[in-house]
């Protein structure tokens, strides 16, 4: 089972998402919280998966972030938003979310999203706008998108399915390679991309037109 925190101001908000996740079967909604009791939650339950409002009265979600990510053993955090051009994502995800989910995602998506996560993937909407890709690699100061092309060709064929949210056994099963392989391959594209995260690379190829 893939154990999930959602944290919300809203409680309606709360109560859609646990019976949506708690549906499919294989991931229980071990608690739901708003942002002031969110890190409390976290830390009693230490769910594998977190998702995250990006915009709280309480506790703002950057700060309840910042906070789950200091610890010994942090979850996977995904940030839910409203508009994917809001101006928090590119913070959010330079401090460790591992991407970031619309709160009008097709219910049906919804697990598939979190078991993404909780195997090591990334979530970026299809929605995902260049203002985002920009904010968070930075104009002119971040990583270079052209740096895309010092990849091999499997490489890229790599990049492009962990920037569809794959892990790496997904991947491995994708390409017919050993996870140790494709562990190699990322290993070698965050080096060469001179990038720490496979979030910054997925948008790095968003931004190389690679997908």
């Amino acid at each position: 089972m893939i154990r999930v925190v959602v944290v919300d101001d809203e409680a309606l908000v709360r109560s859609g998402f646990e019976l949506i996740l708690r549906a499919a079967g294989d991931i229980d909604v071990v608690a739901t919280a708003a942002g002031g009791q969110a890190v409390r939650e976290v830390g009693t339950h230490r769910p594998d998966v977190v998702l995250l409002d990006i915009r709280m009265p309480d506790v703002d979600g950057l700060t309840v972030l910042r906070t789950l990510m200091a610890m010994a053993q942090p979850p996977v955090v995904a940030m839910l938003t409203t508009f994917d051009s809001d101006e928090y994502i590119a913070e959010a995800l330079r401090s460790g979310a591992a991407g970031f989910i619309l709160k009008d995602t097709e219910p049906t998506q919804l697990a598939q999203l979190v078991r993404t996560l909780a195997s090591g993937g990334v979530v970026l909407s299809p929605k995902v706008s260049q203002t985002v890709v920009d904010g968070y690699l930075g104009r002119g100061t971040g990583p270079d998108a052209s740096a895309v092309a010092t990849l091999s060709v499997r490489e890229r064929e790599v990049l492009v399915l962990v920037a569809e949210g794959l892990s790496n056994a997904e991947i491995g099963a994708r390409m017919h390679l050993s996870v140790g392989t494709i562990k190699d391959h990322v290993s070698a594209i965050l080096t060469k991309l001179s990038v720490g995260s496979r979030v910054q690379a997925a948008l790095l190829a968003q931004r190389a037109g690679l997908l």
